[in-house]
């Protein structure tokens, strides 16, 4: 099937035509301020906002590991807000705070919103920042839910 694109540059400015759809790594503590959604909120406040609120309301939504909060920023651009990543890593942590099973339940259902939408998907290498999960164990998962379903999904590497 499809082959994911790997380009040079910053996923908050997806090079792509049409309808965008921006993805990246949440936490499922509601903490938000480091890593890659510094970049998602110095250009957009509606990603950080839905989450917040997501997160406070959650005794009455889907809140969750596996769980993907789709926030619409500019009429062909999303921004998708994935729980992929238990709590936070500390000093005190036990391994990565990322979840694999988490990461594919959110891929799985990206692709089914990017396929309603249209949409390609663009991403950092999610999940190998702070929640210190291994590219070679995300990529196969993002193949697997979105390439082989035919979403064409392109990954950034900061310059």
């Amino acid at each position: 099937m499809g082959r994911i694109r790997y380009l040079k540059g910053d996923a908050t400015s997806p090079q792509a035509k049409g309808p965008k759809v921006i993805a990246h790594i949440c936490n499922d503590r509601g903490g938000w301020g480091r890593g890659f959604v510094e970049a998602v909120s110095r250009r957009w406040p509606e990603p950080e906002a839905a989450y917040r609120r997501w997160h406070r309301e959650r005794a009455r939504n889907d809140f969750a590991l596996g769980a993907v909060q789709i926030v619409q920023v500019k009429p062909d651009t999303w921004v998708a807000n994935m729980i992929g990543q238990h709590g936070i890593r500390t000093s005190r942590s036990a391994g990565p705070p990322i979840r694999y099973e988490a990461v594919r339940a959110c891929l799985r259902r990206l692709a089914a919103e990017a396929a309603d939408l249209g949409a390609s998907v663009h991403m950092p290498r999610i999940g190998c920042g702070l929640a210190g999960g291994r590219w070679d164990r995300v990529e196969p998962l993002v193949t697997a839910e979105l390439t082989d379903h035919g979403v064409q999904v392109t990954v950034y590497d900061a310059d």
